[in-house]
């Protein structure tokens, strides 16, 4: 219960009295509770609820004092919390921007809950999570949301209101939940077009500037909406740090929007990754093991739904060779050959080959951030070389063929990429054999309103057999996971650039228990 002594016991300035005293005193200004709270990493027996002390998350600090600052914390097996299960305390500090993050154990397996915070005598919105199903338990259903990529400027979150009504047993979501710039304007369909919201710094620098992104982020009702109601399974691409990035090496290249084309040295891009990466575990329902040290953060793990689906939640950036040939989408070179080229990095590929040598469930999913098909990107039929992502497991062939060769020995391989503000899916194919499935998830918000078709798709299609599906407009999977089949459902909407849309299933691709390919629906 939140009390005068307990608040005396996590503040460090003197003179504090009760919590409706701190806030009369001008120490706690206004709500503190306005970025919202979230929940994450699921295990059978609890998850992790998140939240963020910021009565002014636009202002240095958050508007906080730079005290530590007792959160109570409630979980409940009721809307009401009338029947609460587990509750505590736990300091909300300023080195880590007042962030709590509260690793809940005990609960049911397979079951809804619900979570609450108090601070400063204020309560926060209610929160819902549900816990996984006990390990190996039989299941015969499961239902899970994959989103990301959500440029704020280039459009609203209205697909978040939808995704969040949506009956569903998480989200994962790949990444690019901030971007590190701010644009004058931005390209929809090959037209140049103002943005619809700005991003309140120009470009992100120091730790400061990366808080304020996520505050800004956060603030959007329907971004607090999805993550109050659905356990995320958070990851991180390249804007939350640096376009393209990869382990120590800044890679931006000079665009139309005005930032520094000056890429940093290792030395001084990792002191900006290590404010990244901060700013990233602060505002993620992440557990306490994915503290930053170093700037480097273990976010590669494993999640497994019972004995229906084993998912291996990768990191392709952290450890991954510079991009070859330069970058970009362009033809190939030797580079992408290179035999000693990384896209996981030594551990984290031996730790998936241990995961997936387990076994133990109908279903091998591999989230991760880049696409994994080797894909033409040509679009027009006069472009004489094929052109390649160089940025995706493309421009790595050595690695993305280790990759494959796993999956040719194992049955129901499904891999859920983002990154290309498209939808998309295909076969993956491994000397004409086909080893797996692979579904595109579309942006929620980056690239704007879009179109059904991007010019160029239908002979993009036909320079590339294994695709079966491709479609240009913003929204989300939702993925439908049996035991004879998986359909993942391209839910899409008609417009971002307005903060209310309307959402329709656009294809469904199903992928059969033993068939490695998908088809269309």
């Amino acid at each position: 219960m939140f009390n005068r002594r307990s608040f005396l016991a996590g503040a460090t300035l003197a003179g504090l009295a009760a919590p409706a005293i701190v806030r009369a005193q001008g120490l706690l200004r206004d709500f503190p509770f306005k970025l919202g709270v979230a929940a994450g990493d699921p295990a059978s027996d609890g998850f992790v609820i998140w939240t963020r002390l910021a009565p002014e998350p636009m202002e240095r600090h958050g508007g906080m004092p730079l005290a530590n600052v007792p959160v109570d914390w409630e979980v409940a097996s009721d809307t009401g919390f009338r029947d609460v299960v587990a509750k505590g305390t736990e300091l909300a500090r300023p080195e880590l921007g007042h962030s709590v993050h509260v690793e809940i154990a005990g609960l049911q397996p397979d079951r809804p809950y619900y979570y609450r915070f108090t601070a400063a005598g204020e309560r926060s919105l209610r929160g819902r999570a549900r816990t996984l199903p006990a390990p190996g338990a039989k299941v015969e259903a499961l239902k899970f949301g994959v989103a990301g990529c959500q440029h704020y400027e280039s459009g609203f979150y209205g697909a978040y209101r939808h995704l969040a009504r949506e009956e569903l047993a998480f989200v994962y979501h790949y990444g690019d939940f901030i971007y590190e710039y701010q644009q004058d304007y931005l390209y929809d369909s090959g037209l140049p077009i103002r943005p619809v919201r700005r991003y309140a710094q120009r470009a992100l620098i120091d730790l400061d500037d990366f808080r304020n992104a996520y505050a800004q982020t956060l603030l959007d009702i329907d971004q607090q909406a999805v993550r109050s109601v659905h356990a995320h399974l958070s990851s991180f691409d390249d804007h939350e740090i640096r376009n393209d990035w990869v382990s120590d090496i800044d890679n931006w290249k000079m665009g139309l929007d005005g930032n520094d084309p000056d890429a940093a040295p290792p030395e001084v891009f990792m002191l900006k990754k290590q404010a990244a990466m901060q700013a990233w575990y602060e505002h993620m329902p992440v557990r306490k093991a994915l503290l930053p040290r170093g700037g480097m953060v273990a976010a590669h793990r494993e999640f497994r739904y019972g004995d229906l689906m084993a998912m291996q939640l990768l990191d392709t950036r952290q450890y991954r060779s510079d991009q070859p040939c330069g970058d970009g989408f362009k033809p190939a070179c030797a580079e992408v050959s290179g035999k000693d080229a990384q896209v996981l990095g030594k551990a984290q590929e031996d730790w998936l080959a241990r995961n997936l040598a387990r076994g133990g469930a109908t279903w091998n999913t591999i989230a991760q951030q880049v696409t994994m098909m080797s894909l033409d990107r040509r679009r027009k039929p006069d472009e004489p070389a094929k052109i390649l992502n160089l940025d995706s497991w493309a421009g790595y062939e050595a690695p993305r063929e280790r990759i494959l060769s796993r999956f040719a020995g194992l049955k129901n391989c499904v891999v859920l990429t983002g990154d290309e503000h498209q939808n998309f899916c295909g076969d993956l194919v491994l000397k004409d054999k086909v080893v797996g499935a692979e579904f595109v998830a579309t942006s929620i918000s980056s690239g704007g309103d879009g179109s059904d078709k991007r010019q160029g798709t239908d002979d993009w299609l036909q320079l590339n057999p294994e695709l079966k599906f491709a479609n240009d407009l913003r929204g989300y999977l939702v993925c439908e996971v049996g035991r004879e089949a998986w359909q993942t459902h391209f839910m899409v909407v008609d417009k971002v650039t307005t903060p209310v849309n309307t959402l329709s299933k656009r294809a469904t691709g199903v992928v059969e228990n033993g068939v490695a390919g998908i088809r269309m629906a």
